[in-house]
């Protein structure tokens, strides 16, 4: 089961009916971090909590079942207060230069880009910013941990299906 945290966010941000019901501070949190571009902080973590938990209740995500999780954690904190919650058991690196991240963007390459706000220019150099510092020493941490970490080279041309496919054998573990 795919859970694509930004995805809930931006529909939670939008008052999407279908998003989790949370707590109109909880929604002002959401905007506000999407607002700024920003990550959910220690403080403000149990806003993940609730919308994971909602979820993986409204999913009936079981002991057995492998949860994909996409956006989230972004950086040690979250990934500390997510233990609780989940074991991680692989971490996939989409490994990628900023020309790629900035023209499959561009290109809209996945179709999940229509109508987004936080793809300009210097969103996205931001974002970037932020991954270098916060997000990519998670490899570290989950490795620490025991988790397998699967790199994935991205071009601007390669489709999720492949992205999959090097995750059926053909990735390269680190």
């Amino acid at each position: 089961m795919h859970f694509d945290f930004g995805a809930i966010l931006r529909r939670i941000a939008g008052g999407d009916a279908a998003a989790p019901p949370l707590a109109a501070a909880d929604v002002a949190v959401v905007r506000r971090v999407l607002r700024e571009n920003a990550l959910l902080e220690d403080g403000t973590f149990p806003v993940a909590r609730r919308i994971l938990g909602a979820f993986v209740a409204e999913q009936r995500v079981g002991a057995h079942d492998r949860l994909v999780l996409n956006g989230l954690p972004r950086h040690t904190g979250q990934a500390r207060d997510l233990a609780p919650l989940v074991r991680v058991r692989m971490v996939v690196y989409l490994e990628c230069s900023v020309a790629v991240v900035a023209e499959r963007i561009r290109r809209n390459v996945g179709g999940d880009r229509t109508h987004r706000c936080d793809d300009s220019d210097a969103a996205v150099a931001h974002k970037l910013h932020v991954f270098r510092q916060r997000t990519l020493p998670l490899l570290a941490h989950y490795r620490d941990h025991g988790a397998q970490i699967v790199r994935v080279p991205v071009t601007v041309r390669t489709t999720p299906e492949q992205m999959v496919a090097s995750l059926s054998g053909e990735g390269q573990s680190s």
